[in-house]
């Protein structure tokens, strides 16, 4: 929206009287807006702002007071879309609340940190992660025999402790 010029050589309306007769109106219209009283005076203010730097062709105008209620009102919606933007980048930020660990995943996770670190780390790497033992075996610059062994040695110790865990209750079960 351009607003109307005067045709002819008018003299420029005085910004003071502008801002005296305007600043409280468009702080009262803003601050409904925004439901912030303080942020109403700064978006009216910066407005006015920017109008002084080009009160020279503004003060022309047949309404100047409009182009600052457009621009205060336009830094109201530019701020509050920078806001709900940044909410939605915070909601997706926040930390998900899981349900606890089936008994299941507690055994297997206390059955893998029995294994020593090279078999438990092959079996991760194969089972978890889908590496092939000839991605693993390069990831840990070791023979493709190597991994095929930890591998081996690995799932025998993980299925001798899972089927032991099931034998006996969690709060009875004593480590050796």
């Amino acid at each position: 929206m351009t607003p109307d010029r005067h045709d002819g050589p008018a003299p420029p309306a005085d910004f003071e009287e502008c801002y005296a007769a305007h600043f409280h109106s468009l702080t009262l219209q803003l601050n409904a807006y925004l439901g912030n009283l303080a942020e109403a005076q700064d978006v009216v203010q910066e407005a006015f702002c920017r109008a002084l730097a080009r009160w020279e062709g503004i003060a022309r105008y047949a309404d100047p007071a409009a182009w600052v209620r457009r621009v205060a009102w336009n830094l109201a919606t530019s701020g509050w879309r920078r806001r709900r933007t940044a909410l939605n980048f915070l909601r997706r930020q926040r930390e998900e609340h899981v349900a606890a660990p089936g008994p299941d995943r507690v055994a297997l996770t206390r059955a893998l940190a029995e294994l020593p670190a090279t078999q438990r780390r092959a079996c991760v790497l194969f089972y978890l992660g889908q590496l092939t033992i000839a991605e693993i075996a390069e990831q840990e610059e070791v023979a493709e025999g190597t991994v095929k062994s930890w591998l081996h040695r690995g799932r025998a110790a993980l299925a001798a402790q899972l089927t032991e865990a099931r034998k006996e209750p969690d709060h009875v079960r004593v480590r050796p």
